[in-house]
């Protein structure tokens, strides 16, 4: 049973996808397609991010360790999706004008802050195989806390982005403060012991 829990986790994580490729193929984005597309891959970014940021705690709560062998796994999947909504904006926004790319990176905060979440999750991806991980010894989970600074810059980005609907942002930000909490709970309890 436990070999069947990481492939139906790696399906499971690409069921948004196929829903919004279903979408596209249906033309059912409603009025403005590519906003949809891009609330759509922004949202799913976040959930995966929140849901591999949730996988240690819940470890550390159930005594499960099944908790943490799936989270590198949903961190790339917050990757892929990070890397759509990336696309959706190079490709159906700015029509691969890299230049407009780097104007609107540097003059519009809300994209800045995007980007900067962005890299991140991509130094994150790109250092998660096990080679890099003796590679970089000690260095590499000072590197992956920073997963916490690309959650938080993601919630950030999203409020900007929804401004006056910002129940959604509002929504993951609460449980980005909350993981955000036990973590802090948990370094003090265990300095304190």
């Amino acid at each position: 049973m436990r070999k069947l829990i990481k492939p139906l986790v790696f399906v499971l994580a690409l069921v948004p996808f196929a829903i919004l490729l279903l979408r596209i193929f249906q033309n059912n984005l409603g009025p403005d397609p590519v906003q949809e597309l891009s609330l759509e891959t922004g949202e799913w970014t976040l959930r995966f991010l929140i849901i591999a940021l949730a996988m240690t705690p819940l470890r550390r709560i159930t005594a499960q360790v099944e908790f943490t062998r799936h989270r590198r796994m949903l961190g790339l999947f917050a990757l892929f999706y990070a890397t759509l909504h990336l696309a959706v904006w190079l490709v159906f926004l700015l029509e691969f004008r890299w230049v407009a790319m780097a104007e609107e990176i540097f003059e519009r905060p809300y994209i800045t802050v995007g980007f900067s979440a962005y890299l991140i999750l991509l130094a994150l991806g790109l250092t998660s195989p096990r080679v890099m991980v003796r590679k970089l010894g000690k260095n590499w989970k000072r590197l992956h806390k920073l997963v916490y600074v690309a959650a938080v810059l993601g919630v950030v980005h999203l409020l900007w982005i929804l401004r006056l609907d910002i129940g959604p942002a509002v929504f993951y930000g609460a449980l980005v403060a909350l993981l955000l909490g036990y973590r802090a709970w948990f370094s003090l309890k265990s300095r304190r012991v």
